[in-house]
């Protein structure tokens, strides 16, 4: 993001804009209060509830822009409605997403296509939608919410795993069409995060370990990313070390998943 703060800019400065999605609830809803207190940028917030949204907006400052991206229409919605609003998007922070839990054998047909088109497509497009202007000014940031499962897959998360890993195979990409230029690509990588999100899939969580970090503590490492331009960043950092186990010996890495879960 380009580095304007209200305390030490003249009051003509423009503030840079954010567009968060997913931030009705979960972690949206932490990143918006966390740049929210950060106070440098202007706040545009997408999410499908309409109530949830405005009461993130009205505590945050920041401008709702309700409606869903399971549509390619929605997803178009989005974008005009953000640069309409704002005349640009400096930061763009997709954090919407939905998961289901299960065999994929008994996954309904809807449901693979809700996750694809909500985690991976919904994305692929806003980004498409958001960068040219980006690129053209030379200066913005894309931060991605993945996750552990789609660097190391988990069992009886095959479709959300892929997903998950769709994007960081787009953020390489990315980063390689964008080199020489000031628009950084970050992939967010939790693990287990204490949001609504799995109840909402159908089935709690059940492991012992790790046990799930709070949504601010996600919020805080987007914010830090996106400010520092960093690349892949793990929620807990120590889920930086089974990733490169997987990386380095596969093999070893599923045996010890399968015997600890």
């Amino acid at each position: 993001m380009p580095p304007t703060h209200p305390r030490t800019d003249p009051p003509s400065a423009i503030r840079p804009v954010a567009l968060v999605t997913g931030a009705s609830s979960g972690i949206g809803a932490a990143v918006a209060d966390r740049f929210a207190a950060d106070g440098r940028c202007r706040l545009l917030l997408a999410g499908r509830d309409e109530a949830r949204l405005d009461a993130v907006a009205a505590r945050t400052g920041g401008t709702a822009l309700p409606g869903d991206l399971a549509e390619s229409a929605g997803v178009a919605k989005l974008a005009a409605d953000a640069l309409d609003r704002a005349g640009r998007v400096d930061a763009l922070v997709a954090a919407a997403g939905v998961g289901w839990a299960g065999p994929v054998g008994a996954m309904p047909e809807e449901a693979v296509d809700r996750l694809v088109a909500v985690n991976l497509t919904g994305v692929l497009h806003l980004v498409r939608l958001l960068l040219p202007p980006m690129a053209e000014r030379g200066t913005g940031q894309i931060v991605l919410i993945g996750s552990m499962a789609g660097r190391v897959g988990v069992a009886g998360e095959a479709v959300y795993a892929a997903t998950k890993g769709g994007l960081l195979a787009f953020a390489d990409s990315l980063r390689c069409e964008l080199a020489g230029t000031r628009v950084g690509v970050t992939v967010v990588l939790p693990g287990a995060v204490d949001t609504p999100f799995f109840g909402r899939r159908g089935v709690p969580y059940h492991r012992e370990h790790p046990r799930p970090v709070p949504a601010a503590q996600v919020a805080d490492t987007v914010w830090r990313a996106a400010v520092r331009g960093r690349a892949d960043v793990f929620v807990p950092a120590w889920l930086g070390l089974p990733a490169r186990l997987h990386g380095a010996v596969p093999g070893f890495f599923r045996a010890m998943a399968k015997r600890f879960g």
